[in-house]
């Protein structure tokens, strides 16, 4: 039970995943099921991830990121670094990593700073005519570099907050109902307890798919922000 709104983004909350040995068992878990593309035949469930991951790497090959070495495997390894995460998010007494800020601006500052470092490098010149449209009258020239410099400098914050607050209010509307549900036991009729069960239920089942689009996001959104490196 929690004992406020805010106490699911405390990791020592009562959490499973506070103790180191779970920790390190699900890591080594990541690294059996990786061992398993080793096998002749893959297993259904590496074919149904594949089917994600290979949709991930055509949108990849859509845009600009595919012309930078390693960028298409770098995003949809980190779609299903998400995916996995949120999903473990979901598992009752694990901390949802994806629903704390910190998690999320680890992942979303390195990689949009790297495709700024890159595209600087690679053509500074063509890197810094980006800050100005093309064809904008030269009054507005100051002021148009001063908004573009504002749009790619809040990415990190937008592309980071986006996904930590959907899946922290997720977490969060289910620890509520299962705070209700719990002491319902003691003090709602059958048909309470009911009802309360099916939105549970319902509102885990929506949590699922929205763990799923929200990684989809974020790897789109990484891959969208590819298109405008100096090419």
């Amino acid at each position: 039970m929690i004992t406020d709104i805010f106490s699911s983004f405390d990791e020592q909350n009562l959490n499973f995943i506070s103790f180191f040995l779970p920790i390190w068992t699900i890591g080594l878990i990541f690294i059996f099921f990786i061992n398993f593309l080793y096998w002749w035949l893959p297993t259904r469930g590496l074919l149904f991830l594949g089917l994600f991951i290979g949709f991930i790497f055509q949108e990849v090959l859509r845009s600009f990121g595919k012309n930078l070495r390693g960028f298409s495997v770098l995003v949809p390894s980190l779609f299903f670094l998400l995916l996995m995460v949120n999903f473990l998010g979901l598992v009752p007494y694990v901390f949802g990593l994806t629903g704390h800020l910190v998690f999320t601006f680890s992942l979303g500052i390195p990689i949009w700073f790297s495709l700024l470092l890159s595209g600087l490098f690679f053509n500074s010149s063509v890197f810094f005519a980006s800050f100005l449209p093309a064809g904008a009258p030269s009054i507005l020239n100051p002021f148009l570099v001063v908004v573009e410099t504002l749009s790619i400098m809040v990415r990190p914050v937008t592309l980071s907050v986006r996904l930590a607050a959907n899946m922290g209010a997720g977490h969060i509307v289910i620890g509520l109902i299962g705070t209700y549900l719990s002491s319902g036991f003691f003090v709602y009729s059958l048909l309470a307890l009911l009802v309360l069960l099916l939105v549970q239920i319902s509102y885990f089942l929506f949590e699922f798919w929205v763990s799923l689009i929200q990684g989809y996001i974020f790897s789109l959104l990484v891959s969208l922000y590819a298109d405008e490196h100096a090419h």
